[in-house]
């Protein structure tokens, strides 16, 4: 089963990729970790992206790609995977496609939850960069980048919408009914 988590910032798409990759026993492969890996590891590709990332610049597709590459063809991601922060702009899918094909994906999770709660949410964790407007553009970066890819996956006819409020557990039970049923 490869699947793709999408939605806002404070949908919850990496907190529920991690539980339901758990228990359908597929990775959840995030760009964020795959970036920490390599750097840790000293790879040539994570010395690119230490460098990149220090100068406060966006890794660029070429490399994320590259990075995902490798990720896809290590042996736990053969069942399947979720995929989690990638693709998030039109060059990426296109990216994707050529990695494992435009037919790929089986299915596009798109996490529902409405601007407020999801400010109340980010504004909750305390981090630095998260402050009210900060998350505010962030918004206006998914919507204009991000959100267009959802109208090019219902084309595709694979995106199911779950709503992302509620207890995690919830949340959790609503995505496994979605990507099973």
């Amino acid at each position: 089963m490869r699947l793709l988590f999408i939605g806002p910032p404070g949908a919850g798409k990496g907190t529920q990729a991690a539980r339901v990759a758990d228990r359908l026993g597929i990775p959840h492969i995030s760009t964020g970790e795959m970036f920490r890996h390599h750097v840790e590891q000293g790879t040539e590709l994570g010395r690119q992206v230490k460098a990149i990332m220090e100068s406060g610049a966006y890794v660029p597709d070429e490399i994320t790609v590259e990075m995902l590459r490798q990720r896809l063809e290590e042996s736990d991601a053969v069942r399947g995977f979720i995929l989690d922060g990638f693709p998030r702009t039109a060059p990426q899918v296109a990216a994707l496609d050529q990695l494992i094909g435009e037919d790929g994906l089986h299915m596009v999770v798109l996490f529902e939850v409405d601007e407020d709660e999801l400010t109340d949410r980010l504004m909750s964790r305390g981090r630095l960069d998260d402050s009210e407007e900060t998350i505010r553009h962030r918004f206006k970066v998914y919507e204009e980048q991000t959100a267009p890819l959802i109208s090019l996956y219902e084309s595709r006819d694979i995106v199911v919408r779950v709503d992302g409020h509620g207890p995690l557990e919830d949340v959790t039970n609503r995505v496994l009914r979605a990507v099973t049923a």
